[in-house]
């Protein structure tokens, strides 16, 4: 029994000497270890440097502020440029087909919202305003269209003795002698060239009527669709907004169509009146073989800002004046007075809810808008200008006063 206390602290003894030889074990392994690791890297470093040897020592990174690589690719970015602006203008002529087409869906919008309102869904809505406004055009074209070009080729098979009329006149008889103009007019319009002659001959004439019925077509068809679709048209647009100003780009952006579609509505009720009150007038007076024809173009040019009034006036006026001096003076003051009254009550009134613009403004976008895209340019200023307007007032002086 005396012997077990020796031999158990022999045993712990040896114990504890194989720890220390394992644990040196286990240094000396990972001291192995280390020195093959860097073995391998010297032997990789060595790889490495054999090969640059072979192809030469790597060059600093390329300098992005030198000169060589703005100019390659900035003269890159202008290349880039240049090519998306060519094609930009090749579609040029697709492209306005497209914004007239949003521009008369967004002026039928207020009908289907109308319908609405009312309980309508808006499935049902735009195929009721649809089939209404397809059903205005087939009666304008089956009913309006011959009784224009009948009147139309009334008017110039007049022309020629309402041209021996006005050489009644002294002063513009003097201005024919010495300029020989109303025998050179009247020779233009008896040999009924003078419609071929503006669209260079009867091939020509035919190609642009097909050009026309084509794009018209075109019109209806983006029309309808973009009047079927405009929610969802809107809402993929607002999409490409960031998350936290959604809401405000969907809220502008809804004014701005209902502040185009007001005007381009109002515009057609604008016309509609001009045209309805010089028919009216024009039975009145006497013209009755051309009241159709005249009152049409007095409606159609009255939907250009600021000069088509003007310009229907003059149109018919001068024609009363070929027939007869005495109904030329009472058209010419019939449209001074209705021009006043469509100026300043009935404009006012019908665009004081869509497009509140100064004076300035309308004169300015128009103009700008007609130099750009002739009279199409002219028709879409003002509701363009407005919506530039509403962005100012909403969003850049916003933020100018909140600093």
């Amino acid at each position: 029994m005396s012997n077990d206390p020796q031999a158990a602290e022999e045993a712990a003894e040896r114990a504890e000497a194989a720890a220390d030889h394992a644990e040196t074990a286990a240094e000396q392994a990972e001291t192995a270890a280390e020195h093959a690791e860097a073995a391998a890297e010297q032997a990789e470093h060595v790889v490495e440097q054999v090969h640059t040897d072979d192809y030469g020592t790597p060059g600093k990174p390329f300098e992005k502020r030198s000169p060589f690589y703005l100019g390659f690719f900035g003269a890159l970015g202008v290349l880039v440029a240049y090519f998306l602006w060519s094609a930009l203008l090749s579609i040029g002529s697709t492209l306005l087909l497209i914004i007239v087409a949003l521009f008369i869906a967004a002026g039928l919008n207020p009908s289907v919202e109308f319908l609405e309102r009312r309980g309508m869904r808006r499935s049902l809505a735009v195929t009721a305003v649809i089939v209404a406004f397809l059903g205005a055009v087939a009666l304008f074209i089956v009913a309006i269209v011959p009784v224009i070009t009948d009147q139309v080729t009334a008017i110039s098979q007049s022309a020629p003795g309402w041209l021996d009329e006005l050489q009644k006149n002294k002063q513009i008889q003097k201005l024919d002698d010495d300029y020989d103009i109303i025998s050179k007019v009247r020779d233009y319009v008896a040999n009924g060239d003078f419609v071929s002659g503006i669209f260079g001959g009867v091939l020509g004439v035919g190609l642009k009527i097909l050009g026309a019925l084509f794009n018209a077509f075109i019109i209806l068809v983006l029309t309808l669709y973009f009047l079927s679709s405009l929610d969802k048209t809107k809402n993929a647009f607002y999409r490409l907004a960031p998350a936290s100003r959604r809401q405000r780009v969907s809220l502008l952006g809804d004014q701005i169509v209902r502040n185009v579609g007001g005007y381009v509505s109002g515009a057609f009720i604008v016309a509609l009146c001009a045209g309805v009150s010089s028919l009216v007038f024009l039975f009145a007076v006497g013209l009755g073989d051309y009241a159709v024809a005249l009152a049409f173009v007095v409606a159609l040019l009255d939907v250009i800002p600021m000069i088509g009034a003007t310009l229907g006036a003059v149109i018919v006026t001068a024609i009363a004046f070929a027939t007869d001096v005495k109904t030329g003076i009472i058209c010419a003051i019939f449209f001074l007075i209705y021009q006043q009254v469509e100026n300043y009550v009935i404009y006012p009134r019908v665009m004081s809810k869509s497009v509140d613009l100064p004076g300035s403004v309308i004169v300015i976008a128009a103009l700008v808008g007609a130099g750009l895209l002739g009279v199409v340019g002219a028709l879409l200023a003002i509701p363009t200008a407005a919506a530039i307007l509403l962005i100012l007032r909403e969003v850049v002086v916003r933020r100018q006063d909140a600093r």
